[in-house]
């Protein structure tokens, strides 16, 4: 078909078609890009894209293993996309669809960084327990949803607040997203890794098991001896001064993606 006789015959139903499948896939990628199934997603499409090289170079046992594997994935994703899919029509329902992430400048990030620093230094000496989320380029929306809203701005007060003892949220983390505290009292995923030191207690835990499965950073004050910590990539640091902890925060989140490999030598480990 012509290109001019595509256009001739091009009709206003035709325009409202693709808008709708256009709002729906920008939907979607609302949806995922805020929770860990963007990953699930990532290796979806890679198989995708190794079916059609192997369909096109005749790899016939290749490409027949993978047309099996789509099948049960088809029947597997409802399963798998479960709690996205349950978040995606309670907000369709509140009509929250459109809502956008704010973007946060180095200075308001920097500032947010001493912020949780300051309250950590409070707590360590007062043996208050904590556990500070800093969400990176991986949405943290799942967890988000076990705690409680607060959507404020980020400060100290606030901080030491949130976890003085016997308080609602004190037990629980809280996550920080845009400079912003976005929820307190959320429930994280311990690390199921038995390798792990005696004198880590469930807090620690924790945050090693949501950096597992994320590329957040998580600060930790120990209840039990006062000392600040911070979890990344399944891995914990441990016996840092706070100038070098504070360091390795601004790196990961004023620097998100730049090379982060060279900070692992800070110390610390499982």
């Amino acid at each position: 078909m012509q290109f001019s006789s595509l256009i001739e015959t091009f009709r206003f139903l035709d325009f409202i078609d693709i808008m709708t499948v256009a709002v729906a896939i920008y939907f979607v990628y609302k949806q995922l890009k805020d929770t860990r199934a963007v990953s699930l997603l990532k290796g979806l499409l890679v198989l995708a894209f190794i079916n059609v090289v192997s369909h096109t170079l005749n790899l016939y046992v290749i490409n027949w293993i993978l047309q099996q594997g789509m099948t049960v994935l088809l029947f597997a994703l409802p399963v798998v996309f479960q709690p996205e899919l349950r978040r995606a029509l309670e907000q369709l329902g509140r009509g929250r669809i459109f809502n956008r992430a704010q973007n946060v400048s180095e200075a308001e990030m920097d500032s947010a960084i001493n912020e949780v620093m300051a309250a950590a230094r409070v707590m360590s000496r007062e043996h208050t327990g904590a556990l500070m989320v800093f969400e990176r380029e991986v949405g943290l929306g799942d967890y988000i949803d076990t705690g409680i809203l607060v959507d404020a701005k980020l400060s100290r007060e606030l901080i030491r607040n949130i976890f003085v003892p016997g308080t609602p949220l004190h037990d629980g983390a809280m996550i920080i997203r845009n400079g912003r505290i976005m929820a307190a009292g959320c429930l994280l995923p311990l690390t199921e890794d038995r390798t792990l030191s005696t004198e880590l207690g469930t807090r620690h835990r924790a945050a090693i098991g949501l950096s597992e499965q994320a590329d957040c950073v998580v600060v930790v004050v120990s209840e039990e001896t006062g000392k600040i910590s911070y979890t990344y990539g399944g891995h914990i640091y441990r016996h840092l001064p706070e100038d070098q902890i504070k360091e390795a925060l601004r790196t990961f989140m004023e620097r998100p993606r730049q090379t982060i490999t060279s900070m692992w030598k800070w110390g610390g480990s499982k």
